[in-house]
């Protein structure tokens, strides 16, 4: 939904328009052309990430409030467009939450060392964190310095919005192999 969303917001601006320099936001700011197509994709990846934060059983608790805290920061995101001029404070704080808490959730999800699906065992979620973490600081500094602001943002926010579907898979996956879809507070040890 991030990917396409982006992607089609982005061939509805006019000429000149580079995504590997432009942010995401300035697809959804309140001077984008068709600013909606952006706005929807924000909010629909939002609610995305707080239904799998609520039926992601096989992960722990601490992981899926992060995910669900990281969807509402997504849709804030939305819900405070960039202005056609001048600073967006809650903009930016709803951004910084939003990718901080996409890119830590992983480190938080796991639940048993070597007994859950492979996504959310210690060493894939710290993992995954890390490389998440990676993004979103590559992410700043292009931020703070200039050049490919809008690259290195779309391959943060795309492994982010991406990791969920890899735990969600991976869950599945584990539970159809066990034949069962009980959490993991039904296994016992």
């Amino acid at each position: 939904m991030l990917i396409g969303g982006w992607t089609l917001a982005a061939q509805r601006q006019p000429g000149g328009y580079d995504s590997t320099v432009a942010t995401i936001s300035s697809l959804a700011a309140q001077d984008a052309t068709d600013r909606w197509l952006m706005t929807v994709a924000l909010l629909g990846v939002g609610v995305c990430h707080g239904v799998t934060a609520l039926g992601l059983a096989q992960a722990a608790p601490a992981g899926r409030a992060v995910l669900g805290l990281g969807g509402v920061a997504t849709m804030l995101v939305a819900a405070f467009p960039l202005p056609a001029a001048g600073p967006a404070p809650a903009h930016a704080v709803a951004a910084g939450v939003a990718f901080v808490a996409l890119a830590v959730w992983p480190a938080l999800a796991w639940h048993r060392a070597g007994r859950g699906p492979a996504a959310l065992r210690p060493v894939v979620s710290v993992a995954a964190a890390l490389i998440l973490l990676g993004l979103v600081a590559w992410f700043g500094v292009t931020l703070s310095t200039g050049g490919r602001v809008g690259l290195a943002e779309r391959v943060a926010a795309g492994a982010q919005a991406c990791w969920p579907l890899v735990a969600v898979l991976s869950s599945r996956w584990h539970s159809h192999r066990r034949g069962t879809t009980s959490s993991p507070e039904d296994e016992q040890p």
